[in-house]
């Protein structure tokens, strides 16, 4: 898979910002701080953006901000499941750290310490628009309107500051950024600095596409990942998943084949997304997919033929939702450059996490493995910033906060468990960098079934225990096997590795006080 030093001061008890940034001649001189805008998509992976593969699809909107500034090729997430992500990233913290450990459980907890709090506090004016996912309301925000839980793609609802519930027509992901353009165009207060949110609940299952989309990339047939018939030999909590395309992939919700006298675990909850639809969207919808259903139940496919079948279909939807969101990218981008506010605003696109592409055979994420662990992360740099091109370091989500903190000229709290990358996006080369990354996966038992785990990676080797109502340790040689297919902990001649890796995972527990996985691992330091 292809994958300047801000300060504060008062002046007449009113918090000013500048930005001091170094001249040619050695001088320095203030300028108006840098605005932050950060999108970030719901399950939108790497290997589905033309800036790091081209074997699928074209992104152009997103590849500009790729191509006039930096992207992250090791962009990496803490936990990878939608509401801790969202939770890691404005806390900058892990999520033992943050409270927020799965979705299934959690609330988050609005009145601790965030990354918005602490921009507002310093005069920024802040805004969040759609996916929140956390439970409990936004705090820290002058201006939020958010999706009531995962949220609708047709004709959503929207969750107001005054806690009152409104119907929209449109697309959800149109209408993101509608509202987020109409803040920064009309309900800001323009003589302060601005950090928007823009959370799309795109590309979440089961990738329901604007109705203008439906018949796109009906023409492509997708190759098969060379490992999506992975019979996953020597790794216990592989065998045990729930996110088989060939086996766990809802023909109905997933893949849309609706028709009378069919039915599927998932049937009725897929009919109540497509009620949402007006009578001209549904007729549309229906007229694009009635031939497909025909012919799909005609064919009686099973066992291989069905899961290929399954995968081309998966893929296409999948597509469809992603140029959508291209899309609205380009609008963002397009409304920065003529209100000349693009030259001074980072401008951050990511994901809460990586998704599976019918590698392993398998949708959705969770694991510790790379398709969901990784990220993508692309920016587009103020003026002021050198950088362009890619950034190799190990970069991960609990790293937002304290860059967008820094960039502001906000000192970070010493509590925050990640780093500013702002020496990065500034062309350094930092000696101490990190070597590994800490990683701790909390929900199970939930959908998908995909074991309790937690792990460390450097830039070779990745090694991961599966606790709970298993005991299971694996450790994958990136280098010769990027596909982690062969679990090589029990391996001898890799001993020196695993007391290696034992080591460094201990240190990163107690780094960042994950107590309850430091007393699983059963490994000591001698």
């Amino acid at each position: 898979m292809k994958y300047t030093i801000p300060f504060l001061y008062s002046v007449s008890g009113t918090t000013a910002l500048f930005t001091i940034l170094a001249c040619s001649e050695g001088k320095e001189k203030a300028e108006k701080p840098y605005n932050i805008v950060y999108i970030m998509t719901d399950d939108h992976t790497a290997q589905m953006m033309s800036c790091y593969d081209t074997r699928y699809m074209n992104t152009p909107n997103l590849d500009r901000i790729a191509a006039d500034g930096v992207r992250f090729t090791n962009s990496f997430v803490a936990n990878s499941l939608s509401g801790p992500s969202r939770a890691c990233m404005i806390t900058g913290k892990h999520s033992h750290a943050n409270g927020f450990t799965d979705n299934t459980t959690c609330v988050f907890d609005s009145s601790q310490q965030t990354m918005p709090k602490l921009l507002r506090k310093a005069g920024y004016q802040t805004a969040l628009v759609g996916k929140w996912h956390l439970e409990s309301l936004p705090s820290g925000f002058d201006y939020w309107e958010i999706l009531p839980g995962q949220g609708d793609y047709y004709n959503p609802d929207f969750i107001r500051m005054n806690n009152d519930t409104v119907h929209k027509q449109g697309y959800v992901t149109n209408l993101i950024t509608d509202i987020g353009i109409n803040w920064l165009e009309n309900e800001r207060d323009k003589s302060k600095p601005f950090a928007i949110f823009l959370h799309h609940k795109a590309i979440h299952r089961n990738w329901l596409p604007e109705i203008k989309n439906l018949t796109l990339y009906e023409d492509r047939t997708f190759p098969l990942p060379d490992n999506f018939f992975d019979n996953y030999n020597g790794r216990l909590a592989a065998v045990a998943q729930e996110m088989s395309i060939a086996e766990d992939m809802d023909v109905i919700y997933d893949l849309k084949m609706l028709a009378p006298g069919k039915e599927s675990r998932l049937r009725s909850l897929y009919e109540r997304f497509i009620a949402r639809m007006t009578s001209e969207e549904r007729k549309a919808w229906d007229a694009f997919y009635n031939p497909v259903i025909q012919d799909f139940y005609s064919r009686k496919l099973t066992g291989r033929e069905l899961a290929q079948w399954k995968f081309q279909r998966y893929m296409r939807d999948y597509m469809k939702v992603v140029k959508s969101l291209d899309d609205n990218v380009g609008r963002v981008l397009d409304y920065l450059k003529e209100k000349d506010l693009l030259e001074n605003t980072l401008v951050v696109y990511t994901s809460d996490q990586g998704f599976y592409m019918g590698e392993h055979g398998w949708f959705d994420k969770r694991f510790m493995y790379e398709e969901s662990m990784r990220t993508p992360l692309i920016m587009h740099l103020p003026k002021d910033f050198g950088k362009k091109g890619d950034i190799p370091q190990l970069v991960q989500n609990i790293d937002y906060a304290p860059t967008f903190l820094d960039l502001a000229g906000v000192p970070v709290p010493s509590d925050m468990q990640g780093v500013s990358l702002l020496p990065l996006l500034k062309g350094e080369n930092p000696e101490n960098w990190r070597k590994s990354l800490y990683y701790h996966f909390y929900e199970y038992p939930a959908e998908h079934a995909v074991k309790r785990h937690y792990g460390v990676r450097t830039e070779k080797y990745k090694m991961i225990h599966f606790y709970n109502d298993i005991d299971v340790w694996e450790l994958y040689d990136l280098e010769k096997d990027p596909e982690e297919m062969y679990n090589v902990f029990e391996v001898p001649a890799y001993k020196e590795v695993v007391d290696f890796m034992n080591r460094e995972l201990i240190h990163l527990q107690r780094q960042y006080n994950d107590t309850l996985a430091l007393s699983l691992n059963g490994f000591t330091i001698e």
